[in-house]
């Protein structure tokens, strides 16, 4: 069973917990959320897999995920882009990091400090269907768009992170 960094509201890590139950239990923990570009200022995101316990079949940002006790967040960032996306050695960014805590389907609550990187790509990702169901490249102006018009295809995380201000600001 997965694990993930249990943390206080300062992001001081106080333990580890398998994933589903800390999602059962609403309890605060370590997550990130990476944005990759192409050279037009398009998005790359995904569509999450159906079969995903929580969130199946949204449309997310490129990748997101939780680092594993005893792993370090750039390590956590590359394992699971290549595990979605099939993508390797992609440099990201920081850009900042949020906490939020939102109610999901099936008695999920999301409660987490999300790291959001940001960085370019201007490939084909090869996706692991058990974790994407779909993909594409989209302007930041026709998602925000949609966002607003149809909230209910994407996740919540994602929606926060779009109006954020160092994401909103964002005229690749």
């Amino acid at each position: 069973m997965e694990q993930v960094i249990l943390v206080d509201t300062n992001d001081t890590p106080i333990g580890t917990m398998e994933k589903l139950e800390a999602h059962e239990k609403g309890l605060l923990h370590r997550a990130f959320s990476i944005l990759l570009f192409n050279p037009k200022g398009e998005i790359l995101l995904q569509k999450r897999a159906a079969t995903k316990y929580h969130s199946g079949s949204l449309w997310t940002n490129t990748c997101c995920s939780h680092p594993l006790p005893e792993e370090s967040m750039e390590d956590a960032v590359q394992r699971k882009l290549f595990q979605e996306m099939g993508i390797r050695d992609v440099e990201v960014d920081f850009a900042y990091k949020f906490i939020y805590k939102t109610e999901l389907e099936k008695g999920l609550t999301e409660h987490e400090c999300d790291y959001v990187f940001i960085g370019q790509f201007d490939g084909v990702p090869v996706t692991n269907p058990a974790e994407v169901e779909d993909w594409k490249y989209q302007d930041l102006p026709s998602l925000r768009s949609d966002v607003q018009e149809n909230p209910e295809n994407y996740t919540e995380w994602f929606k926060l992170i779009l109006n954020h201000p160092e994401i909103h600001a964002l005229v690749i």
